[in-house]
């Protein structure tokens, strides 16, 4: 395995973002990141269907914007109040 590749083939900068978005999410709500990991990941496929894919788009946001879209997303699919 090359050290920019996960097992599960994200490049370190979709890796670093994933991150990124799992500590911000988790600051905003109150949570921890493992928490939202849970969330993104076992609860739903929003980190592998949403924030990976869209990872061009997202990453040249600002922080909110990144913040409260996928919050936004998380809530439609009913996994926060």
């Amino acid at each position: 395995m090359k050290l920019e590749e996960t097992p599960q083939n994200f490049s370190r900068k979709e890796l670093e973002f994933a991150v990124f978005c799992i500590e911000n999410l988790a600051e905003k709500l109150g949570k921890t990141g493992n928490e939202i990991y849970n969330i993104l990941v076992e609860k739903s496929d929003i980190l592998d269907s949403y924030i990976i894919p869209c990872y061009d788009v997202l990453h040249t946001q600002g922080k909110s914007y990144i913040v409260d879209d996928i919050l936004s997303y998380m809530k439609k699919r009913g996994l926060v109040e």
